[in-house]
C-alpha cells in the first residue's frame, strides 16, 4: 500500500476519521516540535534543516510519481503550487542575504501559517487519491505541517518583527511564481498554483462560478495578499495584548 499506484487501494478521503487521524498526528507533532525548539538563536539552522530535509523528501516524492504515473501531467510533480514555494522560501531564508533572505523569512512566517494549515484541512492534492497510509499522504503531512511549524517557530520566537512594507517581498516572491505557472498552464494545459482551471467541488469552486474570465487574476492577487494581511492582522492583534499585559 505505502508505494501502491493511484487507483490501485480506496482512497483516504477528506473528513474521514483516517483525515482526522493524520491530522491529530501532525499537530502533535507540531507541538512536540516546538516544545523542544523555542530558541531564538537555533532557529536559523532549524530553518536550513528543515530546508534541505524537505527537498530531500520533495525529490523522492516526484521521482516516486514519475516512475508511477509518467511525464504526461505535470501537475503531479511540478513543484509550482502555493505549498511549494516552502521550499524556495526555505532556501532563500537558509542561503540567501539581505533582501532575498527577507523575502523567504516573510513567507515562511505568513505563507508558510495559511498555506500549511489549509492543505490539513482540505488535502485535496493527496487524499482525494492516494490512501491514508501511503507514500503520498504520509509525505504530504510532513511536508505542510513542516510549514506550520516553522511559521509558529519563527513567530513564536519573534525572530523576524513583520512589518506592513514586508508585503513587497511576500507579494513580489508569490508574484513571481504565479507569473511563471501561469506561463507554464498555457504550454502544458495544467492548472499549477490552481489559477488556470476550476477545482470542482472544492471551495475554489465558488471563486472561479463568482469571477468568471477574471478567475485567473483573482487567484493571483488572492495568494499575493490575503496570506500576508491575515496573519499580520492576527501577529499585530497578539502583540498589542501582549503590549497590555
Amino acid at each position: 500500500m505505502l508505494f501502491a499506484k493511484a487507483g490501485i487501494y480506496e482512497p483516504c478521503g477528506i473528513f474521514t476519521v483516517q483525515h482526522f487521524i493524520l491530522m491529530a498526528i501532525t499537530i502533535i507533532g507540531i507541538i512536540i516540535a516546538l516544545k523542544y525548539t523555542v530558541n531564538r538563536k537555533d532557529v536559523q539552522t532549524i530553518i536550513k534543516k528543515c530546508t534541505i530535509f524537505v527537498c530531500v523528501c520533495e525529490i523522492i516524492i516526484i521521482t516516486f510519481k514519475i516512475i508511477n504515473d509518467g511525464t504526461s501531467n505535470i501537475n503531479n510533480y511540478v513543484p509550482l503550487y502555493y505549498c511549494s514555494l516552502l521550499i524556495y522560501a526555505g532556501l532563500l531564508s537558509s542561503f540567501g542575504k539581505a533582501k532575498l533572505k527577507r523575502a523567504g523569512d516573510v513567507f515562511l512566517a505568513t505563507g508558510g501559517m495559511i498555506g500549511g494549515l489549509t492543505f490539513i484541512i482540505f488535502p485535496t492534492t493527496s487524499l482525494l487519491t492516494y490512501p491514508m497510509l501511503h507514500l503520498v499522504s504520509i509525505h504530504s503531512f510532513i511536508f505542510h505541517g513542516i510549514m506550520v511549524y516553522l511559521s509558529l517557530l519563527i513567530n513564536l520566537t519573534n525572530y523576524i518583527q513583520l512589518e506592513k512594507k514586508d508585503i513587497i517581498y511576500y507579494s513580489s516572491f508569490v508574484g513571481i511564481i504565479c507569473v511563471l505557472a501561469y506561463i507554464v498552464n498555457n504550454i502544458f494545459d495544467s492548472n499549477l498554483m490552481f489559477i488556470s482551471k476550476n477545482f470542482p467541488g472544492m471551495p475554489m469552486e465558488i471563486i472561479f462560478n463568482w469571477a468568471g474570465k477574471y478567475f485567473t487574476i483573482v487567484m493571483m492577487l488572492a495568494q499575493m495578499f490575503l496570506p500576508f494581511y491575515i496573519m499580520y492582522v492576527i501577529l499585530k492583534l497578539k502583540r498589542g495584548k501582549g503590549e497590555e499585559n
